[in-house]
């Protein structure tokens, strides 16, 4: 096998396969990129197992042929090859898999894995799908992702829920303390279908597309697996099996106060608080609701902050605590000027919705001292 490259693209393939390569692995062969150009494209494939991704790369190819490469390697090599975007990158492997990577004056001599080690992607049939912008899912995701579990200790928690029905998709996100939800506008109709996301799939997804209101994706869906298609780019990944849980018992029309406030101006007052706050520490954010004013609470050991915002209420007064990072992923995912908040008692969630509920944010509350208020 022999190719060439410019480095810009050859750098930028592995950057995006790298994502589904495993930083270690009881399977060495999971450590490696696949380079195939038997064909007549160049495609670099990683694979975890889980999650793969294939790219196409453009350059030239001189003799056909696969090898599978040490993925951290082979990355830092060409990383570092040359300052020029531009610059021109060979490989070349023998029969014994020995690869010869060239570029201007510096010649790196590795050895190369037998591709038919290689885990290939999964077939998947392509009769089941949806079609949106890439704009659209990166910021669908980016919505809703910071509402997943952290660890693993629920399955359902750290992944998301994509449930189409009709022409429209509600993507679905929680950790026991917070829901997140947004729901899309398809351009067609398509069959009802509900699959469960993990969380890593979507995120290294957001990160790849780019974010183009022209471009489109294409998710395809089978009984185990989603595939995201786009660019010169396929993504593959497990669904996580099972049944999600049943949200529509966990939202609530019902509210005894609604506060309309400019989004920005509470940001910016949550924001300051938690200069206040270190990582760990789980001091509340107080909000205290009166007819015209919103007034914001937070005591720490390093001190205290006070703030008071305009608001429209209708409604009870009411008394009430957050984790203040809660409320600053949710409102910094909106892109409305004013934000309502809907409210039942201290003990309750607190929704935050548009009109229209296309995004609906749920907090739970949590409990404070009244006394050291």
């Amino acid at each position: 096998m022999k190719l060439k490259f410019q480095k810009d693209a050859l750098v930028n393939g592995i950057t995006i396969v790298m994502k589904a390569v495993p930083s270690k692995s009881t399977m060495s062969i999971l450590e490696c990129i696949l380079l195939d150009a038997l064909g007549s494209e160049i495609k670099l494939t990683g694979n975890d197992m889980e999650l793969g991704i294939e790219t196409k790369v453009e350059g030239e190819i001189l003799e056909h042929g696969r090898i599978a490469l040490d993925a951290k390697l082979f990355s830092e090599i060409t990383r570092r090859l040359s300052s020029e975007s531009a610059a021109e990158i060979t490989i070349e492997s023998d029969s014994m898999m020995n690869t010869v990577i060239r570029c201007e004056n510096s010649v790196f001599k590795i050895q190369g894995r037998d591709p038919e080690e290689f885990a290939y992607l999964p077939y998947i049939e392509k009769d089941r799908y949806i079609c949106l912008s890439q704009f659209t899912l990166k910021e669908v995701i980016q919505q809703t992702i910071f509402s997943i579990s952290p660890n693993d200790s629920n399955k359902m928690m750290s992944g998301e829920l994509f449930e189409v029905s009709e022409n429209q998709l509600q993507v679905v996100s929680l950790d026991g303390h917070r829901i997140s939800i947004r729901k899309v506008r398809l351009k067609d109709h398509y069959d009802d279908l509900k699959v469960i996301v993990p969380g890593k799939t979507l995120s290294e997804v957001s990160k790849i597309l780019g974010g183009d209101n022209e471009k489109e994706v294409l998710i395809y869906f089978s009984e185990n697996h989603i595939l995201f298609e786009f660019d010169n780019t396929v993504v593959i990944s497990r669904l996580i099996e099972g049944e999600y849980f049943r949200i529509s018992q966990m939202l609530s029309s019902d509210y005894e106060t609604k506060v309309t406030v400019r989004k920005k101006e509470l940001l910016d007052a949550i924001e300051r608080a938690t200069i206040l706050i270190r990582e760990n520490d789980k001091k509340p954010l107080i909000i205290n609701i009166t007819e015209t004013d919103m007034e914001l609470k937070l005591n720490s050991s390093f001190g205290s902050m006070n703030a008071q915002l305009m608001i429209h209420k209708t409604g009870k007064d009411i008394m009430i605590g957050f984790n203040p990072r809660f409320l600053i992923d949710a409102l910094r995912a909106i892109g409305d000027e004013e934000i309502h908040m809907y409210l039942m008692n201290p003990k309750s969630p607190c929704f935050i919705k548009d009109d229209e509920e296309n995004y609906i944010y749920l907090i739970l509350p949590v409990n404070f001292n009244a006394a050291s208020v």
